[in-house]
């Protein structure tokens, strides 16, 4: 600044007495630095600066040098610019040479107080740039903060991927690679369970477990009709629940809606509505099921009723795995390891796909609170996927094996209501087997008819249906 005194901001003082230059104290509260009866010169000495560091050579003022031990700057060669100001303020040291601005991010001397920079003389002509190149620059807290405040172009979600993702080669490489990766787990189990079969305790534990044990001696023979009838409509339901809850799972924008005419607030999609009314007629299905078993004592062919079910069953699975079916006639017992199977889906794991069921739909009542505290809805979520996929396991399992152990003998006890206490007394009787060709038509046709043009007219005798 030039030599004239500038207005004191508060806890400031840069008055110039007896031609010397005052700034901030050196402590807070103190008198402005350097004293005031102290002479031309006497300030370097009183810091301990050289006396060069704060002469003026040529007319440029001089400050502490860029080094440790270095020259003070600027040089003594470095001349002024024309209409340059002698004694410039510090601030304006940075400008280039190019006429660039003072840096505005240089760092201010500490101060408690606030402070205002001394206005300049009125008659002060404007100060050309120093002949010193820049050396600040703005940090790296300038620049993040002119990043953060642009706005970031959006980048776009990644979905997740489908089946549509990938080509014709890929999925065909896939496939042909999880197929000879599960050919070679099924090889080394089979070899296993032969090993296991062939030693000496394996034939003992055989000889002593062979797959199956002798039923109450009230336990009826043979398969009425009503348990066939029974089989086919479980059979059809099921697959048509799976096929409509996975497309409930799926679909994110539904063709039509339903609502019921008493409460037309609630809308539900049409594939829900299917799912729901087939899931009424498979449990009264399943109820009329379960009350014959236990009057006619057909329960007693799929309900253990000896704790020997376990190691037979364990001597069942390894007849299966060493592909040296077990002996059995299912038209008077089945082995252990279809009885578990059948007791499981039938006592386990169709109750809780009801149960989970009934919470997860428009049944189960909203307001109640302290119920839904004890059955939360994510329980349901959590039980009711799981239990469909043990239902498609068990269903790829059971059809497998009924066509691979004697296709024509299981499917008339199955369908047709046929069999014999001797094994060896069958013909080959294909009546079940014309019978379950007839299922598969029908359980073909109700797959292509689930769909709006034929659902909606049948969803809108129970309600309002709407369309997109």
């Amino acid at each position: 600044m030039a030599a004239e005194a500038a207005p004191e901001a508060p806890g400031r003082t840069d008055a110039v007495t007896r031609d010397v230059r005052r700034g901030l104290p050196r402590e807070p509260g103190g008198e402005p630095w350097p004293p005031a009866s102290a002479a031309p010169g006497a300030a370097d000495a009183v810091a301990g600066v050289p006396p060069t560091a704060e002469a003026v050579a040529g007319g440029v003022r001089r400050g502490l040098p860029r080094e440790p031990g270095g020259e003070p700057w600027p040089p003594a060669s470095a001349a002024p610019a024309d209409g340059a100001v002698p004694g410039a303020a510090p601030s304006e040291a940075s400008a280039s040479l190019d006429g660039a601005a003072p840096v505005a991010n240089a760092a201010p001397v500490a101060d408690s107080a606030p402070r205002e920079a001394p206005a300049p003389p009125a008659d002060a002509a404007p100060r050309p740039p120093l002949t010193v190149r820049r050396t600040v620059w703005p940090g790296a807290a300038a620049r993040r903060a002119a990043s953060v405040a642009a706005p970031a172009a959006r980048q776009p979600t990644a979905s997740r991927p489908s089946l549509g993702d990938y080509s014709p080669v890929q999925l065909l490489g896939s496939t042909a690679v999880l197929g000879v990766f599960a050919l070679a787990l099924a090889g080394i189990a089979v070899l296993l369970a032969r090993f296991v079969l062939a030693i000496g305790p394996g034939r003992e534990f055989l000889a002593a477990f062979p797959g199956e044990y002798p039923l109450p001696a009230s336990a009826p023979v043979g398969l009425p009709t009503w348990l066939n009838w029974s089989h086919f409509l479980n059979s059809l339901f099921l697959l048509l629940i799976i096929r409509t809850g996975w497309q409930v799972r799926r679909e994110k924008r539904p063709a039509a809606f339903w609502s019921p005419r008493n409460d037309k607030k609630r809308r539900i999609s049409l594939a829900l509505w299917f799912h729901q009314a087939l899931d009424i007629l498979w449990i009264a299905n399943g109820v009329v099921f379960v009350v014959l078993l236990v009057v006619t004592g057909q329960w007693m062919r799929i309900v253990p009723t000896s704790w020997e079910v376990f190691p037979n069953a364990l001597s069942a699975a390894l007849q299966y795995a060493s592909l040296d079916w077990p002996t059995e006639n299912g038209w008077v017992n089945y082995n252990s390891l279809q009885q578990l199977s059948y007791f499981a889906i039938t006592f386990v794991a169709a109750p809780l796909a009801i149960v989970s069921g009934v919470r997860l739909s428009g049944v189960w009542p909203k307001n109640a609170a302290r119920l839904n505290r004890l059955y939360p809805v994510e329980w349901a979520r959590k039980v009711h996927f799981p239990t469909m996929l043990f239902f498609v396991a068990f269903i790829a399992v059971h059809v497998f094996l009924v066509l691979a152990t004697g296709a024509l003998r299981n499917l008339n006890h199955m369908y047709a209501a046929r069999g014999a206490v001797d094994p060896e007394a069958f013909t080959g009787d294909p009546t079940g087997l014309l019978l379950f060709a007839a299922s598969l038509v029908v359980m073909a046709g109700a797959w292509i008819a689930a769909r709006p043009a034929v659902l909606v007219p049948i969803a809108r005798l129970f309600g309002e249906v709407k369309q997109r």
